[in-house]
């Protein structure tokens, strides 16, 4: 048996669209663990075959 769909199913627009942006404050992200360069792998990988 189906239920007929109610609010709750539908994903709310009016919430979103009254959000206001201006209430989140401004983070910079930073890199806890960041990739190497790929100079950094090219002389990693020619220390290793020295």
């Amino acid at each position: 048996m189906l239920l007929p769909a109610t609010m709750s199913d539908k994903p709310d627009m009016a919430e979103i669209e009254k959000f206001d942006k201006s209430k989140l404050k401004k983070t910079e992200t930073q890199e806890k663990n960041p990739l190497p360069s790929k100079e950094t792998i090219e002389q990693e990988k020619q220390a290793g075959e020295s």
